[in-house]
């Protein structure tokens, strides 16, 4: 090991071995209500790209400062810097490593905008030393960790809201509300589309880190590695050591609203997944396309992913939800009905959420301490973010088939059997050979709602959780 390395790895062991106690002891937090003139402050984990968002939204809040500044690449700190004096008037201490910012006593909450891999780690921790926690999308990178998210929030009483906005929104609130009355008749299928360009990453050469980038620190959970340009910054959402690919990604937006608008919805019944990686050959890991049944009973949720549109006149961006009920659909703010086709604005009744945006939402609740005033906390971002790492599971353990072999899984659903034919011509549309090309039809796994876990299927249930790279584990018991 060269010397550089090893000083590196005995400074990251010496700290691991200080903040084991310190996840025991924690810091003294009272959880009392803050009153509206006491300052709150804030960390902010992860500063290139949705980060910047984060420093924004919580430095332009009155009584709200961002403290700290935490990311393995120091590169960006003086940028970062200047954006939080900007904002907030204040210099902001700079960090590599997040367990230095939980040690002080002084600061009120974290807020995580890391790569995935990350997302439960940090909140687990920040919770464990009397943090509270603003946690990107999705909340976990496997449905174990999440889990223990939720466990953590409760045990330690502190406030965990999920990055998934439309949570924060009066609008998509009452329009949940008024899928969920049934005045628009019973909810047979809740359809989510994440449908944006997500073309070839090509491939980058393995080299040396960058001098400024903790690489052992950015790597946390995930398996040790080399370094490559296509993890740093951005594309580590198409590996599936960091990233969930594009249903993880912004699909878990719209997985929310799915979901959401199927009342009481937790864990499905079931799941499937089929898609692939298609139209070009690079170093990226997760489909590009991908279909994802889930059954809730009364309700299927259908979700498409197709990132390759824009580049054809026929298939471009759509990023949204439908909602086809016994009486017809709902798209937007309208309401067609079946019978007849006449189309109606949807009435909407009136609903509460907490205002000020996702960011001021979490500010208030982590005043107020009233678990009714976080719009979206610890289990319901768990449960969104654990459907798209079930049908991740379910379509890397299938099998490979050609497009003309029928399938049953399609089943007789019109919405599926439609969702899978978009995709064949997208792909058609884009100049794949469906003749020549297969696609990965995905597992069909049963599952325990109460346990969180496949019947019956071992291969399925290793892969909920992961082989964590020590001292960055994720506790059995938190």
């Amino acid at each position: 090991m060269p010397a550089s390395t090893r000083r590196q790895f005995l400074k990251h062991s010496a700290a691991s071995a200080a903040f084991a106690t310190f996840t025991i002891s924690g810091t003294k937090s009272s959880g009392r209500v803050i009153g509206a003139n006491d300052k709150i402050r804030v960390g902010v984990a992860g500063i290139n790209g949705r980060g910047q968002s984060h420093i924004d939204g919580f430095a332009s809040q009155k009584n709200v400062e961002v403290s700290y500044l935490i990311d393995p690449d120091s590169r960006l700190f003086a940028s970062r810097s200047s954006r939080v004096r900007d904002k907030g008037g204040n210099d902001p201490a700079c960090v590599q490593d997040v367990r230095e910012a939980l040690e002080d006593k002084h600061l009120n909450a974290i807020s995580v905008a890391t790569c995935n891999h990350w997302h439960s780690l940090i909140s687990i921790w920040a919770c464990q030393a009397g943090k509270d926690v603003y946690v990107e999308k999705p909340l976990s990178h496997n449905v174990f960790e999440g889990r223990q998210l939720v466990e953590a929030a409760k045990k330690y009483q502190r406030v965990v809201q999920h990055g998934t906005q439309q949570r924060s929104s009066g609008g998509r609130a009452s329009q949940m509300a008024a899928i969920q009355s049934g005045k628009y008749g019973k909810l047979l299928v809740s359809k989510g589309y994440c449908c944006k360009p997500r073309w070839s990453i090509g491939a980058k050469p393995i080299e040396k880190p960058p001098a400024e980038l903790d690489w052992n620190l950015w790597l946390g959970p995930a398996p040790m590695q080399d370094y490559h340009r296509n993890l740093v910054h951005y594309n580590w959402h198409w590996f599936w050591d960091t990233g969930n690919g594009d249903t993880g990604n912004q699909g878990v937006h719209e997985m929310d609203v799915a979901r959401w608008a199927i009342r009481g919805a937790t864990m499905p019944r079931s799941v499937w997944s089929l898609g692939g990686r298609f139209a070009y050959e690079d170093q990226g890991e997760t489909p590009n396309t991908q279909l994802a049944v889930y059954d809730y009973g009364e309700t299927l949720l259908v979700f498409e992913t197709r990132g390759l549109v824009d580049k054809h006149k026929d298939f471009k961006r759509k990023v949204t939800n439908e909602y086809y009920t016994s009486e017809g659909v709902i798209r937007g703010g309208k309401f067609t009905a079946r019978e007849g086709g006449k189309t109606y604005d949807v009435e909407v009744p009136e609903t509460h959420v907490t205002p000020g945006g996702p960011f001021g939402a979490f500010i208030a609740a982590v005043r107020s301490r009233k678990p009714e005033d976080n719009n979206a906390d610890a289990e319901v971002g768990h449960y969104s973010a654990a459907l798209c790492h079930l049908a991740n599971i379910s379509y890397r353990l299938g099998e490979d088939v050609p497009f003309n072999k029928k399938t049953q899984s399609l089943g007789d659903n019109k919405q599926v059997v439609e969702s899978f034919e978009t995709i064949r011509e997208n792909l058609q549309a884009v100049g794949v050979q469906l003749a020549e090309t297969k696609y990965r039809l995905g597992r069909q796994l049963k599952i325990d709602v109460d346990k969180e876990r496949f019947i019956g299927d071992d291969e399925a249930n290793a892969l909920l959780t992961r082989a964590y790279r020590a001292p960055f584990v994720v506790p059995e018991k938190v």
